[in-house]
């Protein structure tokens, strides 16, 4: 038989959703455990296909309002990348547009269609390695990572992307609210820089981003001394 040239994939969107944990400083991305196969009962990255009457944009906020129920603005999410690597998955053609959504809450998760599970998993680094944790589980995000699909890929593209846009559009502190301190922005510069925020200077942090973080008032205070400044992005 003469080979099939012309494909007719099915179209995914998948969704990395951040947020940020105030108690651990820590950046938090949204899995669910697959319900089906392939790839059964493994951690994935929130999907959906895309249906004949959508934008990609509006499948991506969709699939955010029917996993967590959460609305948000379009500003909240932004295309990462498409994926077509002909063996991604296993079966039927499929390509992945992928998203990022910043959300500054972490609203109580509920498994929808299609997964068993959902949970946020601390995103951090140890030996120069990125891993998502939660509890006792730990997925790296390297060539042997247990994720689903090629979802780890999908991951490390992300951390590039935001890696590479921190210091002159660092959309990813939308997951810390409409304003900010510069320790918590220095919490999630950190991470992606792989370093701990005691050795990211305040003062020139402060002075190297001046033209993209703005200041506008002063935290309530909690406890004695100088309430820290609050700051927003330009």
């Amino acid at each position: 038989m003469p080979e099939k040239i012309v494909a007719r994939p099915l179209i995914t969107i998948t969704n990395i959703i951040w947020s940020f944990n105030s108690k651990t400083h820590l950046p938090q991305i949204l899995l669910v455990k697959r319900a089906s196969d392939p790839f059964k009962k493994s951690w994935a990255l929130p999907e959906t296909l895309l249906r004949s009457n959508e934008s990609a944009e509006a499948a991506c906020i969709r699939l955010i309002k029917d996993k967590i129920g959460v609305l948000i603005p379009d500003s909240a999410t932004e295309q990462l990348a498409t994926f077509t690597n002909p063996k991604r998955i296993t079966g039927e053609r499929a390509l992945a547009l992928a998203y990022m959504t910043f959300l500054p809450i972490m609203p109580k998760l509920k498994a929808d269609y299609g997964a068993i599970e959902a949970r946020w998993f601390s995103f951090n680094f140890k030996e120069k390695k990125f891993f998502l944790m939660n509890d006792q589980i730990k997925l790296q995000l390297d060539a042997k990572s247990k994720l689903a699909f090629d979802h780890a890929e999908i991951i490390n593209t992300a951390i590039q992307r935001i890696n590479n846009k921190l210091d002159y559009q660092p959309t990813i502190l939308q997951i810390l609210g409409p304003t900010f301190t510069l320790r918590q922005a220095r919490e999630v510069y950190a991470i992606f820089r792989q370093t701990s925020v005691d050795k990211i200077d305040n003062s020139n942090f402060k002075k190297t981003h001046k033209k993209i973080f703005k200041e506008v008032g002063t935290a309530s205070a909690k406890r004695s001394g100088r309430p820290p400044k609050l700051f927003k992005l330009v």
